[in-house]
């Protein structure tokens, strides 16, 4: 009986699955990022929403380069977060974009499947790493670190902590 209550409430403990797909593509001179967050929008997130609480979803990616002596090169960082708030007068929801700060493109939509897309998975070909200098045939790699804000915990840690990591290598072939 107690065995059974002890794995029950660890089944409860476990996350919901979630993946980060990255996908970097070098072209012209600079790094292109494309990546997706495989997430479903559970009822939590979507009552947090429509409270008309900020919702964001922060992405900070990272331009690196292995090193097999010493630790990884980070070359560059970036910092794309996406927002959206519900207002409940007009049963909008509004949905911003910010690249390191620099707010991109607010929108108003009233679908929630848009809203949703938004913050996890329209992000395709954004043009991040332009004045880094690559070496030709140089492995590098791309490194996406997700959260959500605000965030819920029971206790605080003295870091933050990111909830989803996904990377992708590749080579500059020139």
């Amino acid at each position: 009986m107690l065995a059974s209550l002890i794995f029950s409430c660890l089944a409860l403990a476990v996350p919901v699955e979630q993946t980060l797909q990255v996908a970097p593509l070098p072209r012209d001179g600079q790094v292109l990022v494309s990546f997706k967050l495989a997430l479903e929008l559970t009822d939590d997130i979507r009552a947090k929403i429509h409270s008309g609480m900020l919702v964001s979803f922060i992405y900070k990616v990272d331009l690196r380069r292995g090193s097999s002596i010493w630790f990884d090169r980070t070359l560059a960082t970036a910092v794309v977060k996406a927002t959206v708030k519900f207002d409940n007068l007009t049963r909008r929801y509004n949905i911003t974009r910010t690249f390191d700060g620099q707010l991109q493109r607010p929108e108003t939509t009233d679908s929630e499947e848009v809203a949703w897309a938004w913050l996890t998975n329209q992000f395709d070909r954004l043009p991040l790493f332009s004045s880094v200098t690559l070496e030709s045939n140089g492995e590098y790699y791309v490194r996406v670190r997700a959260h959500a804000a605000p965030r819920n915990a029971s206790f605080v840690w003295p870091w933050q902590g990111d909830d989803v990591v996904g990377f992708m290598k590749f080579t500059l072939i020139r």
